[in-house]
């Protein structure tokens, strides 16, 4: 009995740092997503991405990879600002969750171009082979300022 509780003891700290290491990745992975998206960084992107990744967006319209390059290719996801701050990053069963409220400012031929914008949004990433991937999206947008 003694032997079971000395190797579970010894078991949680490595489970703990094993979470740990999925949250700073995780973490390091949406700013490297968030900067790509301001430079539009379609290359970076599609590594950052699964193929098969889907996204309710601001819009209310359901969009799939190849959308999402073409909307930035034609400047509709396109910002001067974009700023993202995590709230929480849940890692359950190889899946991170990451809930937070970004700050963007649309450019150009955008929607709201000009107007700084905050929405709340999830991220859903997933191990694939070749690593974490974007894989699921949702955001809301919580008001739109002159």
């Amino acid at each position: 009995m003694l032997l079971v509780l000395m190797i579970f003891n010894l078991s949680l700290p490595i489970d703990s740092f094993a979470q740990q290491s999925d949250e700073d990745l995780i973490r390091k992975l949406e700013e490297d997503e968030r900067v790509a998206i301001l430079r539009g960084d379609t290359l970076q992107l599609s590594r950052l991405m699964s193929k098969k990744i889907v996204v309710q967006n601001p819009e209310n319209a359901i969009v799939g990879f190849p959308k999402i390059m073409d909307r930035i290719k034609n400047g509709k996801i396109n910002y001067s600002l974009f700023e993202r701050r995590i709230d929480n990053i849940a890692v359950i069963n190889n899946i991170g969750v990451v809930m937070g409220l970004e700050t963007l400012i649309p450019q150009g031929d955008t929607q709201n171009s000009g107007k700084m914008v905050k929405r709340r949004f999830t991220n859903i990433w997933t191990q694939e082979t070749d690593g974490w991937k974007l894989t699921a999206r949702q955001a809301t947008i919580i008001s739109i300022e002159p």
